[in-house]
């Protein structure tokens, strides 16, 4: 099985003035509006790839935990993940140095040992963790709820 997905971005006008719109192939994003403001400065009605990025990241790593559960015989009753993307100076340019993922699992009949167990593995099985390899830093912070 494979599976290919698309997002487009249209963008108009010079660096820090300039303005981009992103849409993706199920509308789930039609033309949201991104720009300089949004990524570096205190637009908050605009989105910035690191904040897609997040959202695709927690995502991934939310459905590969659930499903890492049910291969070891035990059902996810809620999984909440965030994932904080950090865009950092280098040299002349930036970079995502960091990218922490926080999950809260609701997972009954599982002991906390198995938990950190499946959640390391789905961290390292999960395919935008294995994309995002070249990023020094990904962390994972795994919080079983009672």
């Amino acid at each position: 099985m494979s599976a290919e997905k698309t997002a487009t971005v249209h963008w108009q006008g010079a660096g820090k003035q300039g303005t981009g719109r992103i849409s993706t192939e199920t509308g789930a994003l039609n033309g949201a509006p991104y720009g300089f403001a949004s990524r570096f400065g205190d637009d908050r009605k605009a989105t910035n790839p690191e904040e897609i990025l997040a959202a695709a990241h927690a995502a991934c790593f939310a459905m590969a935990f659930s499903f890492a559960c049910d291969g070891a015989g035990i059902k996810t009753e809620t999984v909440d993940t965030t994932a904080k993307v950090r865009l950092a100076m280098d040299g002349a340019g930036f970079k995502i140095d960091r990218i922490a993922l926080t999950l809260n699992a609701k997972v009954p009949g599982l002991s906390e040992e198995q938990f950190q167990k499946i959640a390391a593995e789905a961290k390292a099985g999960c395919p935008l963790s294995k994309a995002l390899a070249s990023v020094p830093e990904i962390t994972l912070t795994a919080t079983l709820v009672r």
